[in-house]
């Protein structure tokens, strides 16, 4: 059921229509007003025309004519300048006056939504959020749109208008957080994590998004178990696979020379004792497997030696099968991760990459180089962390020799970020002295043309000359 507006709320609103009325009937009398200042210009100008033609007849010169039309047309031109002036800044109140009622509408509108959303409309709801937006773009119209797209299984939409919401308020918790549940229903395991676990830094206290941050975590670390353990299961397979003509081999040799030397023995019984043995001989080749049998029950504890050392042979050629996997992965991943490295909007898409590159500094230094140092102000606003500083700062100076001037840049901008010199302040004492030994072992060794941008710069990043 639509909320009925209070009087307080319709007296308001007719005020306003009152005044932007009254402020288009005065626009309209100053163009009128404009139409006849223009005429009586014209009109003034023609008369000058007609005094500077008598002028030309009289005895009078043709300069004084001059001057004359001259002061006529300058008093003109003054005076239309001064009502083009007045006329400026009043539409520019007018428009100010638009603007505060077009957010006055769009407020009502999202009040609208929020009632309809109690009530379990929530297509309704969208559509008035939907308005909300289109009248004034907002970061709670776009996070409501997207919980009410939640509640009806609408997941990407979700995700774009919380998307959207960070890109006006890249601090926004509840835009994480619900952006976090969209990415989840979508499977997107990791990037559902990024998000829960940055609203958590945001706001360590809060409840829920620790539960939330919990459970999406367990359901992308059992992701992950389960992606490895595949990948295992084949290497194991493979591995069997491999072996099991090895193993074949071996045991044929091992029939073969088992029968070889049976046969020899048997043989030097049979010439010894021909004379003797009224039996008949044994026939070797009918028999193998008797022979091959006696022998194993002649010689057990060799056989199950062969064995241990073969069971030990394939779990050892399985470890390194498996290590193999792992570093072909791993190398896989960055090479991959090298290829898509895109410039950050916001701090969290920073700061999200840069903690996903940890411990290789190249793709760091790549991620860094494709952020461009002018845009690290609005990147960063009041999103950057003395860690991270610290942490940009050795990037810099990995690449510092290479690229001396881009890296002159980064040191440049980064003081533009808004605290920083608050942040400055609240270094360690162990992040200062780490700071000093980096500008003196590495940037102080700059070329000399960049030696007193270096000097100044030292002094905004809190250390003494």
């Amino acid at each position: 059921m639509a909320r009925v507006p209070s009087k307080h709320s319709r007296d308001q609103l007719q005020g306003f229509e009152g005044l932007l009325n009254n402020l288009q009937d005065w626009e309209l009398s100053l163009k009128n007003k404009d139409k006849k200042v223009k005429s009586e210009a014209l009109g003034k100008e023609k008369l000058g025309e007609g005094v500077k033609s008598a002028n030309e007849l009289s005895s009078v010169p043709q300069t004084n004519g001059r001057q004359v039309e001259k002061l006529n047309s300058s008093s003109s031109a003054a005076g239309q300048y001064g009502y083009l002036k007045n006329y400026d800044s009043i539409n520019h109140l007018s428009s100010r006056f638009r603007t505060e009622d077009s957010f006055a509408d769009a407020n009502a509108e999202k009040e609208l939504g929020n009632e309809f959303f109690k009530h379990k409309k929530f297509n309704e709801a969208i559509d008035c959020y939907s308005r909300s937006i289109v009248l004034s773009p907002t970061a709670v119209a776009y996070a409501n749109r997207a919980m009410a797209y939640l509640k009806i299984k609408r997941f990407q939409e979700a995700e774009d208008d919380c998307t959207e919401a960070l890109n006006l308020d890249d601090r926004y918790i509840k835009a994480y957080s619900r952006r976090s549940t969209a990415r989840k229903e979508l499977g997107k395991l990791r990037e559902s994590t990024e998000d829960a676990e940055f609203a958590l830094r945001l706001e360590p206290q809060n409840n829920e998004v620790k539960k939330q941050y919990a459970e999406v975590k367990a359901l992308y670390e059992k992701e992950i178990l389960k992606k490895v353990s595949g990948s295992t299961k084949k290497s194991v397979q493979r591995t069997q696979k491999s072996a099991k003509p090895e193993e074949e081999m071996k045991k044929s040799e091992a029939t073969v020379q088992s029968v070889s030397s049976s046969s020899q023995r048997v043989t030097e019984i049979q010439g010894s004792k021909r004379t003797v043995s009224a039996k008949p001989s044994i026939n070797i080749e009918a028999s193998p497997m008797e022979l091959d049998t006696k022998e194993s029950d002649a010689n057990p504890n060799s056989s199950l030696a062969t064995a241990e050392r073969n069971r030990k042979s394939d779990r050892q050629e399985l470890k390194e099968s498996v290590q193999e996997l792992a570093a072909r992965a791993a190398s896989y991943a960055k090479a991959e991760a090298a290829k898509n490295i895109a410039p950050p909007n916001s701090a969290y898409q920073f700061e999200v990459s840069w903690r996903g590159l940890s411990g290789d500094r190249n793709l760091q230094v790549q991620l860094l180089k494709v952020t461009s140092p002018a845009a690290l102000p609005q990147i960063f606003k009041n999103a950057l962390s003395a860690p991270m500083l610290m942490d940009i700062a050795r990037c810099i100076a990995t690449f510092f020799m290479e690229d001396e001037d881009l890296a002159v840049r980064y040191l440049e901008n980064l003081p533009k970020v808004p605290r920083f010199s608050m942040i400055i302040m609240c270094l360690s004492s162990s992040d200062k002295a780490e700071l000093a030994k980096i500008w003196d072992e590495v940037f102080s060794r700059g070329t000399s043309k960049n030696s007193n941008i270096l000097y100044a710069l030292r002094l905004k990043y809190g250390l003494k000359q």
